[in-house]
């Protein structure tokens, strides 16, 4: 049974592989929607370039790829993220775990954005061109529920499902006639609201040698959402990376830790996204980080820190990462945690 799930998982990932490549000539933009789903969680994992899908082991790792919760050390782990964004738009996540015995991991996902108040318009016959109607925000959050198993010392794999929905707010749409001087034109709200289901899969394989360890991610398999025209999926996206311990090869030490991390990221509306993080954990305590995105207009580099510490016996975790946004400045993460 264990041989036929993981055969299952292996095949599925294959096919969406070959799938991927086999479209790799076309090159889309601007052909989904819900993008807030790709916002990266986590300040440890944005600390190391965004390579998540494959160190990860908190239940931050619901968010990277779902099969990674089932290498989490503790029974309960609980995750709390907020990230102050460009622009004032701000987000905020959260993640808890529980281990349900030799069964397997639950978890549970929030996330929620703030994009702040805008100034809401529409046209007409004065001399401005325009007469406003007040301030509106809009809105956007995700809620999801996902199952990971280790089926060996090797292997797991993972599902998420998320709820998602997003509100834009009211927009002023003539539902008669053709401009501002037309006697037949009526102009009525119109609310802009839409919601859908999303999954993500993932697998993992540590080789128990040296550190060395690959995972994979299917994220935001969804149907096609429609606000006017043109459909449009959530952000699918397929993402294979890979971890080593250079030092490893050399002594035995894990008071010196090093991780070196690469990912690569197969957007559905854009081309290959390569990362490239390191971190450095100093007697399992402090933990010092920095990583590198190509393929994107404005994210660059990246670094953070983290502390690990007993307090009143629990596992206790905090993290800081820093990401250049070019002519925006910078965006800033925060992340704490604990475990039982």
């Amino acid at each position: 049974m264990r041989f036929r799930r993981v055969s299952i998982v292996t095949v599925m990932l294959t096919l969406c592989f070959f799938i991927q490549e086999t479209n790799a000539q076309i090159v889309k933009k601007a052909q989904v929607g819900f993008r807030f789903l790709e916002n990266p969680v986590s300040a440890e994992v944005v600390g190391r370039g965004m390579v998540g899908v494959v160190t990860t082991t908190s239940s931050n790792g619901i968010f990277w790829n779902p099969s990674l919760l089932g290498w989490i050390p503790s029974n309960v782990d609980l995750s709390i993220n907020h990230t102050q964004g460009i622009a004032d738009i701000n987000y905020s996540a959260a993640a808890a775990t529980v281990r349900i015995g030799s069964i397997g991991v639950v978890g549970l996902s929030l996330l929620t954005m703030d994009y702040g108040t805008f100034y809401g318009t529409h046209r007409a016959a004065n001399e401005q061109g325009y007469v406003e109607t007040g301030t509106f925000s809009p809105t956007a959050y995700a809620i999801g529920l996902a199952f990971s198993q280790k089926i060996s010392d090797r292997f797991s794999y993972g599902v998420h499902v998320k709820y998602a929905r997003q509100d834009l707010g009211d927009a002023w749409v003539a539902a008669t006639g053709s401009n501002l001087t037309d006697p037949n034109l009526s102009i009525s709200a119109r609310r802009y609201a839409q919601y859908g289901l999303a999954l993500d899969v993932g697998a993992y394989y540590d080789f128990l040698y040296n550190g060395i360890r690959f995972g994979a991610s299917l994220q935001n398999i969804s149907r096609e959402i429609r606000y006017e025209n043109e459909p449009f999926p959530m952000p699918f996206a397929v993402s294979f990376g890979a971890t080593i311990e250079p030092l490893r090869f050399f002594t035995d030490d894990q008071n010196d830790v090093f991780i070196l991390s690469f990912e690569s990221r197969h957007p559905r509306d854009f081309n290959e996204k390569l990362k490239l993080g390191g971190e450095y954990r100093f007697l399992n305590t402090f933990v010092a980080r920095v990583g590198y995105a190509t393929n994107y207009d404005e994210r660059g580099l990246m670094a953070g820190v983290g502390v690990r510490y007993q307090v009143a016996g629990l596992p206790v975790r905090a993290d800081y990462a820093y990401q250049a946004f070019g002519i925006f400045g910078a965006v800033h993460y925060i992340s704490l945690g604990v475990s039982y």
